[in-house]
């Protein structure tokens, strides 16, 4: 019996699972701050072979975000006292 890549089912089931990689790859990625392999990843379709060795290969190490999300701050600059500006 041979699955031909033209039956819906396995069709769809390729298309998940190439999304499910390309979504956890392009994540890390741009968490990582590494805009090549983002793009790369973006344009790239392996049907998730590339994603998965990005995963497990080439972002392994001790690499930490380049730009990594910072909450602000709480402490507010007070505002200026607009008396004491000189005209």
């Amino acid at each position: 019996m041979f699955i031909h890549l033209y039956n819906p089912l396995v069709f769809s089931l390729l298309i998940i699972w190439s999304l499910i990689w390309k979504g956890l790859a392009l994540w890390k990625s741009a968490r990582r701050g590494e805009k090549v392999w983002y793009v790369v990843l973006l344009v790239v379709n392996t049907v998730g072979i590339l994603e998965i060795l990005y995963l497990y290969v080439f972002s392994r190490g001790n690499k930490k975000p380049r730009n990594p999300i910072v909450p602000p701050s709480s402490t507010a600059v007070p505002p200026t006292d607009q008396k004491s500006l000189p005209s």
